[in-house]
């Protein structure tokens, strides 16, 4: 696949990016070449490799999931301008 001038200009213009004239030849090289390295990945055999989240195999550090509201009430009200009830009062948004 081969990036034209137009269509520099289309994305540039969908983006809502100034992009001079002088710099539409430069970018449309520019891309021109990421699609080429696009092209050459493609050409990869990875049949029957599995798909991977990381180049290094780890297990994450688990913690039991328990739900708790951390015993602080007080605390995180403490800076709330107003509070009523332990809740936060907050000025209606939606008529």
């Amino acid at each position: 696949m081969s990036v034209t001038k137009d269509d520099v200009r289309k994305v540039a213009r969908l983006s809502r990016i100034a992009v001079t004239e002088e710099h539409v030849e430069e970018l449309t090289g520019e891309l021109n070449g990421i699609m080429g390295w696009i092209d050459q990945l493609n050409e990869v055999n990875v049949e029957g490799v599995e798909p991977m989240t990381s180049v290094v195999e780890t297990k994450l550090p688990m913690r039991e999931d328990v739900v708790t509201d951390g015993n602080i009430q007080d605390q995180v009200l403490a800076n709330a301008p107003r509070s009523e009830d332990g809740f936060f009062v907050v000025p209606k948004a939606v008529e």
